[in-house]
């Protein structure tokens, strides 16, 4: 599997996706009143920091997307 996931775009990755993580539990917003939203943040969270950890996002590969630096 090659990586298609870039440096600067795994450190977005990982701190949106604990934030995404964390703010249902830590905040009194009305939006995470909804059990539907606090999983949506929840399983999009783990799937952001999931794919900053492995390198690698299927979406880019659909896409023909790549952030990661060439290899020569």
């Amino acid at each position: 599997m090659s990586f298609n996931v870039g440096t600067p775009d795994r450190i977005v990755r990982v701190i949106l996706g604990l934030l995404l993580l964390v703010l249902p539990f830590v905040t009194n917003w009305a939006l995470f009143g909804s059990p539907v939203w606090v999983w949506i943040s929840v399983i999009a969270g783990l799937v952001l920091i999931f794919t900053g950890v492995v390198r690698f996002c299927p979406a880019y590969r659909i896409l023909n997307l790549s952030t990661a630096k060439k290899n020569r």
